[in-house]
Parts: C-alpha cells; structure tokens; sequence
C-alpha cells in the first residue's frame, strides 16, 4: 500500500497471492492491496461472517485510502451493517487499524438494484435513478447541494459505488422546476 511502511517484528497481515516453484525453491507473492485482503479481515473479526448470518456481496477498494464493502444477512434479526461496526465501532476499528487508517463504508446489500446503488453512493442522498439495463448504465439524479457528495474526491465515491455495484453510473443533478 502506498506510503506503508514495513518495520521489522512489526506484525502484519497478508493475503498469499500465489505460490510457484522455482529452481531456487518456492516463490510466493504477498498482497494488501487485493479487495479479498478486506473479505478476510472482516471474516477474522466478526463472528457474524464466520458463521455465514452475515455474508459479503462485493468489495470496492483503492487501497490504502477508501474501501465499499456491501453486506447482506441471511436471517432477518441480525443487522449486517451493526455486526461489522460492532459496539462503538469496535470491530471495524481492528480492521481500519491494520489497514493503517484505510477508510471503510460498510453499505446494506439490495437485490434490487435501485436501492443497491442509492446506498452504495451514500452518504450522498439520491432522489431519482434511470437503469438502461442493456449497457448497464445508470443515470443517478441528485440535488445540487449533494453531487460533490456524489461524486467524491477525485471522483472517488462514484468510482467505488460503480465497481461495487455492477453499474456505469453517471451522476446528474436534478434541475428544479420553476
């Protein structure tokens, strides 16, 4: 991760990206950049994900500043998003640690992909979103007070929520009528 530091007897977690054999014995490839670094730490830290109540759908990452992760619970009286928050954010706090203060957004998971992608761009509000299913497109309508919201630093937010989601998502301001 850009601008980490690797101190030696400093513990750290890794994710192995592969394993080859070489002429000079084994050659591993180590990772904290890959998104499934995140799928893991979340499943090492909350007992929920462990158990299978609460599952990951998708994970959207520029690693080392901001990761989307959208969760889903199976069971109806287990709250997805306070699992992996935890009390007084706990248990997402292990993870932001390891991950040297990486920003987390921890979004409900909706089959329905209008309710999916309106909470992906959060916590921008949206009042209205047009799908062309075809090109998986989706124009997103926000009022002009929330397109920076939108959009993001850098254009950050909506390149997460896009990935997250599925979806080219283009983001408009909704013209009020006069």
């Amino acid at each position: 991760i850009k601008g980490e530091r690797y101190d030696p007897g400093r513990k750290m977690r890794f994710l192995i990206s592969s394993v080859t054999e070489s002429t000079k014995g084994p050659h591993v490839v180590l990772s904290r950049t890959h998104p499934l670094v995140i799928q893991e730490l979340f499943a090492s830290e909350i007992p929920e994900i462990q158990e299978g109540t609460v599952e990951i759908k998708s994970i959207a990452r520029e690693a080392g500043s901001r990761s989307k992760i959208a969760v889903m619970s199976s069971q109806e009286n287990i709250d997805p998003i306070g699992s992996c928050v935890g009390q007084k954010g706990a248990r997402v706090q292990t993870i932001i640690s390891e991950l040297g203060g990486e920003k987390i957004d921890i979004i409900k998971y909706d089959e329905d992909p209008l309710k999916f992608i309106s909470n992906a761009l959060a916590p921008a509000k949206v009042v209205d979103i047009e799908l062309d299913k075809k090109n998986k497109l989706a124009i997103v309508k926000v009022k002009p007070d929330q397109f920076s919201l939108a959009i993001g630093k850098g254009g950050q937010n909506v390149r997460l929520a896009s990935h997250l989601t599925g979806w080219q998502l283009e983001i408009k301001e909704q013209v009020e009528e006069k």
